[in-house]
């Protein structure tokens, strides 16, 4: 007798809590791929649980403690993350059914051989989460980041700015491009508005990035606005020298290329320079691509520019990767910021006289940011602040501090900008004497 059929829906609960099981252990956020989910619509379904978990994981957490009189059982295999899928989709994805949320919860727990004995304790927490959903889903706004991490964000950016970063939370990023070329009809083709330069924002799509007009021709790169902002202060002649510190994914490399720089992209890991020589082959872009650490890289000649977008929390990409809010603590922080200034001090050596660095980091942190802009001007003179001018800034103007540094966040007030806002960046600019 054949045996019984797998439930619809099962094996994509299967496989989206195990990718979210890797993200609660401290990996980051890679969303699921067609290797994993042939189909389109199941993986996007699949990506939209998972993110809404991580979105909302403060507030699922302080769901999870009133549910859970005992806590999370100890070796419960893949409960706590079923349990966040579920919890997530009957609170904050009603349209795709509570039933379906209850019932492949409680299967993904039988196809556990550790978990499977927990059954009864999903089913009740859910049924209990269910009766009680509208009072959970008015959660307070300070559960949706960590509670030290928020208390620097308010005194460094305002409470108002702070709001406005969890309105960004709960939205995601939208997907911003940097254009090859700019042209009415694949503007139009893309749906996009422009934003600044040659950054444009898709207002909607409903195809894979890779289906989207222009992306096999090459004509466009998937990045940030306020990621795109650095490469542009350079402000050299064609045919400088440049040097791209940290480069993978290569983004701000095929701008340094555009601009008609001569680039060497430098990174440690072989396997992001597989991607970042990917990318530049797909725009038909051409740099010297070298793997080594930035930290002790000497040029056989040195650079007339360089760009260090230097290894950080990340937590200002918090919109598309709402877990490093929860994988970063102070001393995390701190240890990026002693590696940074090793950077910055080797970079210093790589210039010629006169030569121009930008020192960038997608942090909201100031010990990555401000403190190290001061950290430079007092302890390696021979660079010397290059304040960064309005005009150089277009709509970005209201990023421009006092310094002549730049500080993009997801709250920042653009005028006249497409709704969505901007990820977090800090940008400074020295010279060599």
């Amino acid at each position: 007798m054949a045996g019984k059929p797998e439930p619809a829906g099962l094996q994509l609960r299967l496989i989206a809590a195990e990718r979210l099981r890797g993200v609660l252990d401290g990996q980051p956020f890679q969303p699921l791929n067609a290797g994993e989910v042939p189909d389109s619509r199941d993986r996007a379904v699949g990506n939209r649980l998972i993110t809404t978990a991580l979105r909302y994981q403060g507030p699922l957490n302080a769901v999870i403690e009133e549910l859970l009189d005992r806590g999370l059982p100890k070796k419960g295999g893949s409960f706590e993350a079923v349990l966040r899928l579920s919890l997530g989709q009957l609170l904050f994805l009603p349209e795709l059914g509570a039933h379906s949320a209850l019932f492949l919860a409680v299967e993904a727990l039988k196809a556990d051989p550790k978990a499977r004995h927990l059954t009864g304790l999903m089913n009740a927490a859910l049924r209990r989460a269910q009766a009680n959903s509208a009072r959970l889903f008015d959660f307070p706004e300070d559960l949706l980041f960590p509670s030290d991490l928020r208390a620097g964000w308010v005194e460094a950016y305002g409470a108002e700015a702070v709001e406005r970063f969890g309105q960004a939370l709960r939205d995601g990023a939208p997907l911003d491009l940097t254009l090859r070329d700019t042209d009415p009809e694949l503007m139009a083709g893309l749906n996009a508005e422009p934003m600044v330069f040659d950054s444009v924002r898709v207002m909607s799509r409903d195809r894979p990035v890779e289906a989207l007009p222009g992306y096999a021709e090459g004509r466009w790169w998937v990045q940030d606005t306020a990621a795109a902002l650095p490469a542009r202060l350079l402000q050299l002649p064609a045919g400088a020298r440049v040097g791209d510190f940290c480069a993978a994914p290569g983004g701000k490399t095929a701008q340094l290329v555009k601009a008609g720089y001569r680039v060497t992209a430098l990174d440690s890991e072989g396997s992001r320079l597989d991607r970042l020589r990917s990318n530049l082959a797909r725009l038909g872009y051409a740099a010297e691509i070298v793997e080594g650490d930035a930290a002790s890289y000497e040029p056989a000649e040195k650079f007339d520019g360089l760009l260090l977008d230097a290894p950080c929390s990340a937590t200002g990409t918090f919109r598309r990767h709402p877990e490093v809010i929860w994988h970063r603590d102070e001393k995390d922080i701190r240890g990026r910021a002693g590696l940074q200034r090793k950077l910055l001090r080797q970079a210093a050596q790589c210039l010629n006289p006169g030569g121009v660095l930008i020192y960038c980091v997608c942090s909201l942190e100031a010990a990555e940011g401000e403190a190290q802009a001061a950290w430079v001007e007092a302890h390696l003179p021979e660079l010397q602040r290059f304040p960064i001018a309005a005009d150089e800034l277009d709509r970005f103007g209201p990023a421009l501090t006092a310094l002549g540094e730049v500080r993009t966040h997801p709250g920042l007030a653009l005028a006249d900008m497409p709704p969505g806002g901007v990820d977090g960046f800090f940008i400074a600019r020295f010279r060599r004497r």
